[in-house]
């Protein structure tokens, strides 16, 4: 988990930044934090850094920490955001960028905790999906959604069950592991890798997903596929 804070008050972000220390070794985390004084400052490290959770101040001089979250939406959709605000004010406001807590300072450990242990179980949990960047935005792939994943040069191309094709420049093997842990997931040529509980039909000439896709197979990798797909259908696994 990598964790930002942005207050303008110096003494605010000391407060918050010992709550996080004492919270991560209290609990043992393998978290990260770092710190920002302006909105500016954290958006120009939030478009090269992956922060999981941002932790704004709402009232700041210059761009405030509703105006950074609007910022922040337009190319991270999968972020948390927890305001941190001594005025109730905005709270239905914060509705607007999808913020998961609202705390109001004096932010204590005893508000600021249980979020933060929320979130770090969830990211202990075997992933639903995963997160791409495309387009300039971040982006979540629940596997379920996901048929099948093609590289053609040095593009990837994830294919959803609704049609939607979603673009990247990335080597497979950066998420190949992540796809090949699961056992839905099976790689049927050395440029594809399918879904194969989105498969209607596998033969030597290829697979087709119910979308109507042609996928081909590879004569090397077509026995111990069918092999797998039958253990896949008869084990009862939806993954």
């Amino acid at each position: 988990m990598y964790i930002t804070v942005c207050d303008d008050q110096i003494e605010e972000l000391e407060k918050i930044t010992a709550l996080l220390e004492a919270w991560q070794t209290d609990r043992r985390a393998n978290v990260r934090f770092q710190s920002f004084r302006s909105a500016a400052q954290l958006l120009d490290a939030a478009r090269t850094e992956r922060f999981t959770l941002y932790l704004l101040d709402v009232l700041m001089p210059g761009m405030s920490g509703m105006e950074a979250a609007r910022e922040i939406r337009l190319f991270d959709a999968a972020a948390d955001i927890v305001f941190l605000t001594t005025s109730p004010g905005f709270a239905y406001e914060s509705y607007g960028v999808r913020a998961l807590e609202y705390l109001l300072k004096p932010v204590s450990a005893r508000l600021l905790y249980p979020v933060l242990d929320q979130l770090y179980l969830r990211e202990q949990r075997p992933q639903d999906g995963l997160t791409i960047r495309s387009g300039g935005a971040l982006v979540r792939l629940p596997f379920a959604q996901l048929s099948f994943v093609e590289v053609n040069g040095k593009q990837l191309y994830f294919n959803m069950t609704d049609g939607t094709v979603h673009e990247m420049t990335a080597p497979m093997r950066e998420y190949e592991g992540a796809l090949l842990a699961r056992p839905e997931f099976m790689r049927v040529h050395r440029s594809y890798i399918v879904n194969m509980l989105q498969a209607e039909k596998l033969s030597p000439a290829g697979v087709i997903t119910f979308s109507g896709h042609n996928i081909p197979v590879s004569r090397l990798l077509y026995s111990q596929l069918q092999k797998d797909y039958l253990e896949l259908l008869f084990s009862g696994s939806d993954a």
